[in-house]
């Protein structure tokens, strides 16, 4: 049976022309030894032991859910352009960036979800820019929670950039990986 990261490079695929490519992973959702492989592999990148997984919408969600039941501990959701939170005194919140592929796109989560001692690892499907991944470490912070780390399928940032080691972004594979 092939390993993890050859089933992830297998079931990846770029759509789209030669001007603007698109990162098609929904095969991954289909192979049954993905997703049992994955919490535990996304969870052994970050030391600690984390007592909440926090995924934004939606394949972070998706993701932070399987690591969250994996680990035994609870998922906080972190949403997009929530109409609810952007009103709410009881939701915590950053915008992306202008420049961020959404248009500078809002993300929340229940303040009360995030708790002072609480151990927060963050799981996403890919790390680009590693804005959504900013604000919600400023998010956690802000809390007084401990940041443990970014566990993420592909990580995409730039090389050098500061913030994969600023918000301890691992991975299993990189874009590079998948381009081969």
């Amino acid at each position: 049976m092939p390993d993890l990261r050859t089933r992830l490079r297998v079931g990846f695929h770029w759509r789209g022309g030669p001007d603007v490519a698109f990162a098609d992973i929904t095969e991954w959702w289909r192979d049954p030894a993905v997703l049992r492989e994955l919490p535990p592999a996304l969870t052994a990148l970050v030391p600690g032991a984390p007592t909440v997984v926090i995924g934004p919408a939606s394949r972070g969600t998706l993701l932070g859910a399987l690591v969250a039941a994996h680990l035994g501990v609870g998922l906080v959701e972190v949403r997009k352009n929530d109409r609810v939170a952007r009103h709410s005194p009881v939701h915590t919140h950053r915008s992306l960036p202008a420049g961020y592929h959404e248009g500078g796109a809002q993300l929340s989560f229940r303040r009360a979800l995030i708790r002072p001692d609480d151990r927060v690892l963050c799981v996403d499907d890919w790390v680009e820019s590693g804005g959504q991944a900013a604000a919600i470490h400023a998010m956690v912070t802000e809390i007084g929670a401990a940041w443990l780390g970014l566990a993420a399928v592909v990580d995409d940032l730039p090389p050098g950039s500061p913030l994969r080691a600023g918000l301890g972004v691992r991975s299993l594979l990189t874009a590079g990986d998948l381009s081969e």
